[in-house]
């Protein structure tokens, strides 16, 4: 039962720190700016890379990934306590402690449940549990960044990146008894996604999706 009760404590810290709402401290408490009154209405870097620029972008864009990070790493106390759990349930506690603070992130108790998107936390969590294909995620958003020029769109064809470098990376190497885990809880993320950005998608196939200024390959004159 004291295992039980432990899991529970720590699933509600995960939600307390993934609640920590950076983008509306830093835009109050520096620029004199809630970002949820700008742009998108998000409470996420995005919107704060818009409303701001990259001064204040940058800051919440790095914590709110370290959010995730550290949710997913309770994982690691618990272990320590109770030592006895096999990988899968170990990965199963990470991704429970992970997703408590990307509900945070989404509906945050200190910002009147009125969050982001949860990507950069979700982002964090995914760098804790499995970081190859974490990076797999990674190059793909940035791939579809640059040649499409929508986050919105990187981000979600990125995150079905995960379970199905998963699959790939299970039929070509080795089983790994963690990965059916992992695969169901990549999946559970790209749906997540889908929800969080369903004005993204509707705007998306209107052709009125904000796009981002990336001039890669151009040179100032």
């Amino acid at each position: 039962m004291i295992e039980f009760y432990s899991i529970l404590l720590l699933t509600i810290l995960a939600y307390f720190i993934g609640s920590i709402p950076t983008a509306v401290w830093i835009g109050r408490y520096f620029f004199d700016v809630d970002v949820r009154q700008y742009g998108s209405g998000n409470a996420g870097s995005t919107n704060t890379f818009r409303t701001l620029g990259p001064k204040a972008g940058i800051p919440v864009q790095v914590f709110d990934i370290l959010k995730g990070f550290f949710a997913a790493s309770l994982a690691g106390i618990f272990y320590r306590n109770f030592g006895f759990f096999d990988s899968s349930s170990f990965t199963m506690l990470r991704v429970i402690f992970g997703m408590a603070a990307v509900v945070g992130h989404i509906f945050p108790i200190f910002a009147d449940f009125k969050g982001g998107k949860g990507i950069n936390t979700l982002l964090g969590m995914m760098i804790a549990i499995h970081p190859w294909a974490t990076l797999a995620c990674v190059v793909t958003f940035l791939i579809v960044l640059i040649i499409s020029k929508y986050v919105s769109l990187g981000s979600i064809i990125g995150t079905l990146t995960f379970p199905l470098f998963l699959i790939g990376s299970a039929i070509m190497y080795h089983y790994d008894p963690r990965q059916e885990v992992l695969i169901i809880f990549g999946f559970a993320m790209f749906i997540l996604v889908v929800l969080t950005h369903q004005q993204n998608i509707r705007r998306l196939l209107k052709g009125e999706e904000n796009k981002a200024r990336i001039n890669i390959w151009r040179r100032k004159e």
